[in-house]
C-alpha cells in the first residue's frame, strides 16, 4: 500500500501546528524537569515526603502525552490512522481533552510542590512556564477538534464524551491523592483511606473500561443496550462519589481538631476534586436518563 502523505497546504493547517507545538513544549518540560538538580527542588519538610511521588505524575504526564501525540501526529502525516482498528475521531479528542486536564494539574503540581521556593532557579522557572504552555497548547486543539464540522466530530466530542474524560481526569488525580495520603502520617482512619480508595479505583475502571469500549467501536457488542451500562455506571459514580466527597469533608474536620495543617491542604485539593467529578457524575446521569426517556418515547410513538 503506498504511503499518503499530506500535501504542502496541510502543513500550515490550526490542527498540524498545535500538534507540533504539543510535542515541542511536553518535550522541552520533562527535559528541563528531568535535568533538574537537588538544590532546585523544594526543601520544605511538609512536601519532602510526597515530593517523589508528584515529581513521578507530573514526569509521566507530560512523557506520557508527547509520546502519545507524536503518534497521532506521524499517523496523521502519513495517513496510517485508516489502518488502526480504533475510532480515530474519538481519539483525537480524547487525547486533547485529557492531556489538557492532565498537563493543567502537573501545572499546578509542579510549582507548589516540586520546584523550589527558597530562590529562583531559572530552571525550574522555564520547566514551570513550558509546562503551562502544554497546557495550553493541548486546550487549543480541544478547541480546534470540538470546531470541526460535525461530521468529523466523534461522540467524545458532545457533551457526555467531554463529562466521561473529565471523570477519568478525576479518578487518576484521586488514586494519585490516596496514595499520598496512605503513605502519609495523619490523623485519619484507615478505613476511612480504604473506602475512599475502592471508591476512587472502581470508578476509575469503569470510566477507563467505557472509554476503551467507545474507542474500539465496541458499543454494538454489548449484551445490554450501551447506553443502560451508561446509564448504570453514571448512577454507581455519583453514588460512590458522594460517599467518598462526604468522608473527605470528615477527614478535613478531623485534622483541623488535630492540627495538621500540611494534610490538610492535600485533603482540601481531595475534596475539591471529589466535588467536581461528583459533579461530573451527576449531569452526565442527567444526560444519560434523558437519553433512555427519549428513545423509550420515541420507540413508543413507532
Amino acid at each position: 500500500m503506498p504511503v499518503i502523505v499530506l500535501e504542502a497546504r496541510d502543513f500550515a493547517s490550526p490542527l498540524f501546528l498545535v500538534r507540533t507545538w504539543e510535542v515541542l513544549s511536553s518535550c522541552t518540560t520533562f527535559s528541563l524537569v528531568a535535568s533538574l538538580e537537588y538544590s532546585e527542588l523544594n526543601e520544605d519538610p511538609s512536601h519532602r515526603q510526597c515530593l517523589n511521588r508528584f515529581r513521578i505524575f507530573c514526569m509521566f504526564t507530560w512523557c506520557f502525552f508527547f509520546t502519545i501525540t507524536l503518534l497521532i501526529h506521524i499517523l496523521s502525516i502519513i495517513q496510517f490512522h485508516s489502518l488502526i482498528p480504533i475510532s480515530w475521531k474519538n481519539l483525537t479528542v480524547t487525547v486533547a481533552v485529557l492531556g489538557a486536564l492532565m498537563c493543567f494539574s502537573a501545572s499546578v503540581v509542579f510549582p507548589w510542590i516540586i520546584m523550589a521556593h527558597q530562590k529562583v532557579w531559572p530552571r525550574p522557572v522555564a520547566a514551570a512556564v513550558a509546562s503551562c504552555l502544554t497546557f495550553l497548547a493541548y486546550t487549543s486543539e480541544s478547541y480546534v477538534l470540538r470546531t470541526q464540522a460535525h461530521e468529523q466530530r466523534g461522540y467524545m466530542s458532545s457533551m457526555p464524551g467531554l463529562l466521561k474524560i473529565l471523570q477519568l481526569w478525576g479518578g487518576c488525580q484521586m488514586i494519585l491523592l490516596v496514595v499520598d495520603a496512605v503513605h502519609t502520617p495523619s490523623g485519619v482512619h484507615s478505613w476511612q483511606l480504604w473506602v475512599s480508595g475502592v471508591s476512587y479505583s472502581v470508578c476509575a475502571l469503569m470510566s477507563f473500561v467505557t472509554l476503551v469500549v467507545i474507542l474500539g467501536d465496541c458499543a454494538g457488542r454489548c449484551l445490554l443496550p450501551f447506553d443502560r451500562f451508561l446509564t448504570g455506571f453514571s448512577l454507581i459514580g455519583v453514588l460512590l462519589y458522594m460517599v467518598a466527597t462526604v468522608l473527605c469533608f470528615t477527614k478535613i474536620l478531623q485534622l483541623e481538631d488535630l492540627g495538621q495543617n500540611n494534610s490538610e491542604v492535600l485533603v482540601i485539593m481531595e475534596t475539591l476534586v471529589a466535588s467536581i467529578t461528583l459533579l461530573a457524575y451527576t449531569v452526565d446521569l442527567a444526560f444519560s436518563i434523558k437519553l433512555l426517556c427519549d428513545r423509550n418515547h420515541a420507540s413508543t410513538n413507532t
